[in-house]
């Protein structure tokens, strides 16, 4: 049985396509460098601070960075929600306006985010680019588990595939 050069490329072609179509409908990403201990403090800094005492919440705006562990946020502002029975503990962070997570090598950029404290998870929306080192992955939500580093990458994902590992 003899092979033609077109018929062996359109093979290979769909080969290497396979694994952009299944990025097409979602992506799991492992995120080793975008991972955090959620029992660790978080440290808010701004340059403004309203405090609502009636609906228990705070909005940093101005330059707002968060900090827990080696996990960076960063955003034009951020809606802190803190427990209906505990009003000392934060239960989410909603942050808005060129928001940006890093941590380790990893670093992901979007129109906003929430990270819910209890359970760990980053909910980023909007525009969502993922950097690893050299590669990167878009899409329109991204779902980070900080406690395991594991994520989902969805709506209309895209990446670049660099052939032989480069």
């Amino acid at each position: 049985m003899t092979i033609t050069f077109r018929a062996l490329t359109a093979v290979l072609l769909l080969s290497a396509l396979a694994p952009v179509a299944a990025l097409a409908q979602g992506a799991q990403v492992a995120f080793g460098g975008i991972r955090a201990d959620t029992s660790l403090p978080v440290e808010v800094t701004a340059d403004q601070l309203a405090v609502n005492q009636s609906d228990g919440t705070a909005t940093f705006t101005g330059n707002v960075l968060i900090a827990q562990g080696e996990m960076r946020l960063s955003a034009a502002s951020v809606l802190v929600e803190y427990g209906t029975e505990d009003r000392s503990r934060i239960e989410r962070l909603h942050a808005t306006g060129g928001v940006t997570l890093v941590s380790g090598a990893d670093a992901a950029e979007a129109a906003e985010a929430i990270y819910s404290i209890d359970n760990g998870d980053v909910v980023m929306t909007g525009n969502v680019l993922l950097t690893q080192g050299t590669s990167t992955i878009a899409g329109q939500m991204l779902t980070v588990d900080l406690k395991t580093g594991t994520g989902r990458m969805e709506g209309r994902v895209k990446t670049v595939l660099q052939p032989g590992g480069n």
